[in-house]
């Protein structure tokens, strides 16, 4: 089962990329200014400039944030400071993103005045070069992930993320109030945005202007962490289960022992899928809360219908051999 619209892949900048990860990766700008600010990263991950700086520019990583550690310096320093020059200008004249200096070193001058002469931003980081390098990949990993909207609700039941979804008028917003009112956190109302991570597991979201709040027919918009307290709302959580309600006559047929596991795909990530038939008088956050403790059981190894279904089997045996 497969969902639209289809994932998008917004563009990274340098001033985006360091505006969300400064803190993190220790970064400090260079003389502060918008020059350069405005680059895309092209590629999400970094490249140690040796090569280039020796004049070596077959396959050069231009798309790449580079990346000046303690061999590239030593390596600079042991030219003529003019050659020296040279082979910065030369860098700094290819179209790449931005240069970090890593172990908080102090570039040289000359590096300084050819990155502001090209439009080149410069940063400074206090990390060890590999650290850096380590902990800037992740970073770029998942600022380039691929992203895509589900409508739907999503929440956080004991470890468990469960997007709740189905048409409209279905009982989505009763059934997330009674899972809140369960002491259960709330990650999105109405529409999810989904990231994926390496292409094995999906990271969902709120929207900026929707976070923490809820839409409910006949009350409005209500603030979940005011009225719920501060537990009971998420920033992100893994997707580990789609719960979808849908009426009941609309169902031809009701599985009704859950042997065969159905699956929702979200971004290539097949994930766990059950349809909970809607009726009145049935109680939809018990069900749904249900169905995610069922699916942290078969996580751990249990599959409650399966071993059922064995123990069935034994005793269909035993009386035939009897």
């Amino acid at each position: 089962m497969t969902t639209d619209p289809d994932p998008t892949y917004s563009a990274v900048t340098v001033g985006t990329f360091y505006t969300r990860h400064a803190i993190s990766l220790q970064m400090e700008q260079l003389a502060p200014s918008s020059a350069g600010m405005e680059r895309e990263i092209r590629e999400p991950t970094l490249n140690r400039p040796g090569l280039a700086l020796a004049g070596f520019y077959s396959y050069f990583a231009e798309k790449r944030i580079q990346v000046f550690g303690f061999a590239e310096f030593s390596y600079l320093n042991s030219l003529d400071p003019l050659e020296a020059q040279n082979r910065c200008r030369a860098l700094c004249e290819r179209p790449i993103p931005c240069i970090i200096v890593a172990r908080g070193y102090e570039p040289p001058p000359y590096l300084i005045g050819e990155a502001a002469a090209a439009g080149v931003a410069v940063f400074i980081s206090k990390m060890v070069t590999m650290n850096f390098l380590n902990a800037a990949t992740l970073a770029l990993a998942n600022d380039f992930a691929p992203t895509k909207s589900e409508y739907g609700s999503m929440v956080d039941i004991l470890g468990v993320g469960t997007l709740v979804r189905g048409s409209s008028g279905i009982g989505k917003s009763e059934c997330v109030l009674g899972l809140l009112e369960r002491r259960h956190s709330l990650v999105s109302d109405d529409i999810t945005r989904y990231r994926s991570i390496e292409g094995r597991e999906l990271i969902g979201t709120s929207p900026d202007l929707t976070r923490h709040h809820m839409e409910v027919r006949g009350l409005g918009v209500i603030n979940v962490m005011s009225i719920f307290g501060v537990g009971s709302v998420r920033l992100e959580k893994r997707l580990d289960l789609v719960v979808t309600l849908r009426d009941w006559q609309e169902l031809e047929e009701v599985d009704r022992t859950g042997l065969d596991q159905e699956y929702y795909e979200i971004l290539s990530v097949r994930i766990p899928h059950v349809t909970i038939p809607v009726r009145m008088g049935r109680d939809l956050a018990r069900l749904v809360e249900v169905a995610a403790l069922d699916q942290k059981l078969k996580s751990m190894g249990h599959h409650s219908a399966l071993e059922f279904n064995e123990r069935l089997l034994q005793i269909m045996q035993k009386k035939e051999n009897s």
